[in-house]
């Protein structure tokens, strides 16, 4: 999840403000960054967040799910600061 959203996450927000989706990939170096450290770092607390959640809730899926959602939260804070860095240019 953090590796392939880290892919897009800096990209999406210029894509959607611009109507281009070109715009995706126009940053290869940051997407490649963004995509070791989302990927990286999502996998951390993926692994953390995911085993607590499945033994709160006893399932095997709500452990899948945990750790998905800890994958997405490095993707979510890096397209919050592409939107940041998008209003301030």
């Amino acid at each position: 999840m953090g590796s392939v959203g880290g892919l897009f996450a800096l990209g999406i927000v210029r894509a959607i403000a611009k109507h281009n989706p070109a715009l995706l990939i126009d940053t290869p170096i940051l997407s490649l960054l963004s995509c070791l450290v989302c990927g990286t770092i999502g996998w951390f607390m993926g692994g953390q967040i995911g085993p607590v959640i499945g033994e709160t809730f006893r399932t095997q899926r709500a452990e899948i799910i945990g750790g998905a959602i800890g994958g997405l939260i490095p993707v979510l804070l890096v397209a919050a600061w592409g939107c940041y860095m998008m209003s301030q240019g």
